[in-house]
């Protein structure tokens, strides 16, 4: 009943009265609901005018007119107060019988009891982060949705690259075109930063292998709008004003364009977004750690560090630690060693 409640509400007032008569319930009732939303972290706003969502709240019913035309992605959405982890929430609506979430659904939440970032990570959800799960569906999906992907998106030579094309669509959300060169940036493999090192943005992957074949894979995306962990950085400190929903309406358009998007594209796009290329980095590895100047990606988005004797490393997966202040380089596709 709560989450019926929840569908009904705007970022306009509407009285008990009204809502009660919307789902045959009493005016008392509607209060009880209310305050449970509220309880799993849904922002309401309860006055003597009636019940309303902050404005901004990323819910489908506020987000939607902002997708008109946009494509495919968030068509299909569902918003909740609390869950354990949008990743999970995903495909378990993935599985729903009868009914199953199609390629481009999206699940937003305003909290997260396990949510989990790269490497088993808590990740960190507070008032004010955009939090959210996409569905990506491959050809070898056995959904009747699975027709609507047959560009190979999940193939699985591509996987590595889908974190860096969701990166750069994180930056293109963040930044619209025209307002000039912002203070941020993109670190390997999957973060955006502020150019003073502090932390705006983590991406998550993870994808359902089937021998050779990815069936399906969850993208998750957790971004600090308007407020933000000691030590981190949101977007309203580079956009006052801006709301989670306008981001996510942003945000799933170019993330829908940038995975489709061919692989040297991709590459091209993130090298000049990027915080991580010209930098000296210390990289943990499986094999220990690689330090040196990262110096650029390979054809399959893997990092290459130079060491101090020469050597070439390829790293394909690790936690990169930016050694140094950074002096983003825009001309050079990345910041100065």
């Amino acid at each position: 009943m709560p989450q019926r409640l929840l569908s009904l509400l705007t970022d306009l007032p509407q009285s008990g009265e009204r809502l009660g008569a919307a789902l045959g319930v009493g005016r008392v009732t509607v209060n009880t609901l209310a305050h449970k939303l509220t309880e799993q972290g849904v922002p309401l706003v309860i006055t003597r005018g009636g019940y309303a969502l902050e404005p901004g709240t990323p819910a489908p019913q506020l987000v939607e007119p902002l997708l008109a035309g946009r494509g495919e992605f968030g068509r299909a959405m569902r918003y909740l107060g609390s869950v354990d982890s949008t990743q999970d929430e995903v495909r378990r609506w993935a599985d729903e019988p009868g009914s199953p979430a199609p390629h481009g659904a999206v699940v937003v939440a305003e909290q997260q009891s396990q949510g989990r970032g790269r490497r088993g990570r808590v990740w960190d959800t507070t008032h004010g982060t955009l939090v959210f799960s996409v569905l990506l569906r491959g050809a070898g999906d056995d959904s009747s949705a699975a027709d609507d992907v047959q560009t190979g998106t999940l193939a699985l030579g591509r996987l590595a690259l889908l974190p860096l094309a969701a990166g750069v669509a994180l930056y293109d959300a963040c930044v619209p075109a025209g307002t000039g060169t912002p203070p941020i940036g993109l670190k390997w493999p999957n973060d955006l930063l502020s150019t003073d090192g502090r932390k705006l943005a983590g991406i998550l992957l993870e994808a359902d292998l089937r021998g050779e074949e990815a069936r399906r894979a969850v993208l998750g995306i957790g971004l600090n709008v308007a407020s933000a962990p000691p030590g981190a950085a949101h977007l309203r400190e580079f956009r006052p004003g801006v709301t989670r929903a306008a981001v996510l309406a942003a945000l799933l358009a170019v993330l829908e364009h940038w995975l489709a998007q061919p692989a040297g594209a991709v590459l091209a796009a993130w090298k000049e977004r990027s915080l991580t290329l010209g930098q000296r980095v210390e990289v943990g590895t499986p094999r220990g750690p690689v330090t040196g100047i990262a110096r650029d990606l390979d054809a399959q988005g893997s990092l290459l560090v130079e060491a101090p004797d020469g050597a070439i490393h390829t790293v394909h997966a690790g936690d990169v630690q930016l050694v140094g202040s950074l002096q983003p380089d825009r001309a050079s596709g990345g910041p100065a060693p």
